[in-house]
């Protein structure tokens, strides 16, 4: 009886160990944005939001 309960407090703890670390590497991964000068869309927002000034 003694011997299941230490198994499940083990892989309970072996669970939280890998959602701690896992959990910490996705905050310290740094994400990349794509330079707005590439974005083809940026300009036609521009162009159009400066016809509707004028």
């Amino acid at each position: 009886m003694y011997t299941v309960f230490v198994v499940c407090i083990i892989i309970v703890i072996v669970v939280l160990l890998l959602a701690v670390i896992t959990t910490s590497k996705a905050y310290t991964y740094k994400h990349t944005v794509d330079p707005l000068e590439n974005n083809p869309n940026v300009d036609h927002e521009q162009n159009s939001n400066n016809n509707k000034k004028t």
